[in-house]
């Protein structure tokens, strides 16, 4: 599977990051409404993190949705994980179709449904608390970096 992230369950070493994953997969299936049997099974979770999806590109949601089966099928729960709010309606019901679950580029609402509530609930890690601690230095590596790029020669 070649998505950008996974946490395996049982190579989770800290019996409280286990649970806390562990509980959280409970929780995100029960959202998908996936059978207990697939609940029971899960092995962990992959992710596909974008910044946001706004893209109709439908040979991206195909690929993406055939990692999803994949995933499935190897026993992990396929997240898209977005940094930002930005996903058109559409493409956010055809993941959820395909029983992808979607963390949004909110800082509220539940672990299920937030993708920086996720990291600072059962991660551990305050990814939100990150960009803006780090906003002014992103800001300027990527000035930096478009201007090199569209500077005429």
């Amino acid at each position: 599977m070649s998505l950008d992230g996974r946490i395996e369950l049982d190579k989770v070493k800290d019996k409280k990051a286990k649970m806390s994953v562990f509980e959280w997969l409970n929780e995100a299936g029960e959202k998908l409404l996936l059978p207990k049997t697939t609940l029971k099974n899960l092995k962990g979770v992959v992710f596909e993190v974008r910044q946001g999806y706004k893209s109709k590109d439908s040979k991206r949601q195909n690929a993406d949705i055939s990692n999803a089966s994949n995933a499935y099928a190897n026993l992990y729960l396929p997240t898209l994980f977005l940094l930002s709010t930005q996903i058109d309606e559409g493409v956010a019901s055809r993941y959820t179709k395909a029983q992808w679950l979607l963390l949004n580029g909110t800082t509220n609402g539940s672990a299920v449904e937030s993708s920086y509530v996720f990291c600072r609930n059962v991660i551990g890690y305050d990814l939100a608390e990150f960009f803006e601690r780090n906003s002014e230095k992103i800001r300027k590596e990527i000035v930096q970096i478009l201007t090199s790029l569209l500077k005429a020669d």
